[in-house]
């Protein structure tokens, strides 16, 4: 799908908290598909598991790839809350994926690495510029406003989300 560029310099229309997850895998032997390739097909259903949902918390993510071994995805989510609840719910894909996931390293085998990050980015720590770019990253999560409404710069977008002090400090 080809998503048109917008005009100019754009910003993300983030408001206050923004939750970012980070979760990736890595083929450590390509001749053992039967070990990773479950891992592999499993983020994209828990993807579509979620994109169905919209009260589930996930905001926008972006497939990417770090070498022919390495492969990870960027979410943004609506809160920290949201994506615990999500990990830990019984019935959903993410604890039969995790359960699999447990069964091959108690195996021993070793043939596929995962690993996940999450940051939760207060406001005024985070700023972000698109140049004639179609929404993007934390921008496809939370739509986009002109640059010029955040700041000229990146220390103007930095202090935009910064709240200010309490009256009498």
């Amino acid at each position: 799908m080809f998503t048109k560029p917008l005009p100019g310099r754009t910003t993300a229309a983030a408001e206050g908290e923004v939750v970012v997850f980070l979760i990736g895998m890595r083929i450590n032997h390509f001749w053992a598909p039967h070990h990773w390739l479950p891992v592999f097909l499993g983020m994209p259903r828990m993807l579509r598991e979620l994109s169905r949902d919209p009260a589930s918390g996930l905001l926008h993510f972006q497939l990417l790839t770090g070498s022919p071994r390495t492969y990870y995805v960027v979410q943004y989510w609506e809160s920290a809350e949201k994506l615990l609840a999500y990990a830990g719910a019984p019935e959903k894909l993410h604890r039969r994926s995790w359960g699999t996931i447990h069964r091959f390293e108690r195996l021993g085998r070793r043939h596929v690495g995962i690993w996940h990050e999450t940051y939760v980015v207060p406001p005024g720590n985070y700023e972000s510029l698109y140049g004639d770019m179609p929404p993007y990253g934390l921008g496809a999560a939370t739509g986009t406003v002109p640059a010029e409404r955040r700041g000229r710069t990146a220390r103007d977008r930095f202090a935009h989300g910064t709240a200010p002090a309490p009256a009498g400090e």
